[in-house]
């Protein structure tokens, strides 16, 4: 199986992009060379693993090869799921996934602005010192930051972070069904290079993955307003499910209603279904349709996310239309009917 990058990072194997960020800062800081001087080689053996778990984790395509084919997969250049951006392939040649593992330090310095914030330079490649044009106040929270992890000057003041923003995004079935990439235009105030207030636009990319449902959040880390001593806030967005005229969703189920008359339900009835991905089904239905039977019909209903391939089932319920009368002659023709089966 080789390396466990979820075990490593302390994180399920559904963890979302926070709990990521969140359990890398925790680990990050603890295993950081500079901050075990005496079993440095050990620290930087598990300081290198961590990174390299979140970078593969933190990274939608990396992280959905390891999840199909595991460490092995992602470095040994097997065959990825479909070809999509970041794969190619020589003509006729198979396609490869190309993984190019980022330097511990780079992710680190993403996080914290510098490669250690313990004082005195790695032995992996860069110092302490805050890159030059750094927003001053920045250098007051790393400050705190060194405070808080046994640094000097005991136990500082960890900056506050302000509340998530969450905004609701709406999605047809459809969408949940077979997956999409929504784009979000986001205005926030920024500080500039030499600390000046500046209006910032940035398109954020959101990849909702199939068979995701009503409630699951996406969170772009401190993404909110940048102000003076305060951590921007993380903007969250929350999946909601907007209602399908012919489909209801049940977990990963999907539920069709039909609508039939007394005579399809009593002698058989042939449903046609069309899929939320446009396939046309044709269900024959042999048995008698009473008002609580259903037909199911396997793996026909919603992907299931934590089991890449795998569907829900659909279920066929019906809505038998009753004659408001029947004459004298229909109802004697009903009884010899019943009489004689």
């Amino acid at each position: 199986m080789g390396v466990d990058y979820y075990k490593i990072l302390q994180v399920d194997r559904n963890a979302k992009d926070d709990d990521l960020k969140k359990a890398y800062r925790k680990l990050a800081m603890k295993w950081h060379p500079d901050k075990n001087p005496n079993n440095k080689k050990d620290a930087e053996a598990k300081f290198k693993q961590i990174s390299e778990a979140y970078d593969v984790l933190s990274d939608p395509q990396k992280r959905a090869v390891y999840d199909q084919y595991g460490e092995e997969g992602l470095k040994g250049q097997v065959p990825p799921p479909g070809a999509g951006g970041g794969f190619s392939g020589d003509a006729g040649g198979p396609t490869t996934f190309r993984f190019n593992p980022r330097h511990a330090d780079d992710i680190f310095s993403e996080f914290f602005g510098f490669s250690s914030p313990f004082g005195g330079a790695t032995d992996m490649g860069g110092g302490s010192r805050l890159p030059s044009g750094f927003p001053k106040h920045m250098e007051d929270i790393f400050a705190s930051f060194r405070n808080t992890t046994g640094g000097e000057g005991g136990s500082g003041g960890v900056p506050r972070k302000a509340a998530s923003i969450e905004r609701m995004l709406p999605c047809s079935l459809e969408d949940l069904y077979k997956g999409t990439s929504k784009k979000m235009k986001i205005s926030r105030d920024v500080a500039d290079a030499s600390g000046r207030p500046a209006t910032m636009e940035e398109i954020l990319t959101i990849e909702i993955r199939p068979g995701w449902k009503k409630g699951t959040k996406i969170t772009f880390p401190e993404k909110g307003n940048e102000q003076r001593g305060v951590i921007p806030s993380d903007l969250v967005f929350i999946i909601d499910e907007k209602p399908h005229s012919m489909f209801k969703r049940d977990g990963n189920d999907l539920i069709f209603t039909q609508k039939i008359s007394l005579v399809e339900a009593l002698t058989g009835y042939t449903a046609q279904v069309t899929t939320l991905d446009g396939r046309n089904l044709t269900i024959p239905i042999n048995n008698i349709i009473s008002p609580t039977y259903e037909e199911v019909v396997k793996g026909e209903g919603m992907p299931i996310p934590k089991e890449p391939g795998k569907k829900g089932n659909l279920r066929i319920k019906f809505n038998i239309k009753f004659p408001s009368r029947l004459t004298s002659e229909q109802k004697s023709g009903i009884k010899r009917l019943f009489t004689s089966s």
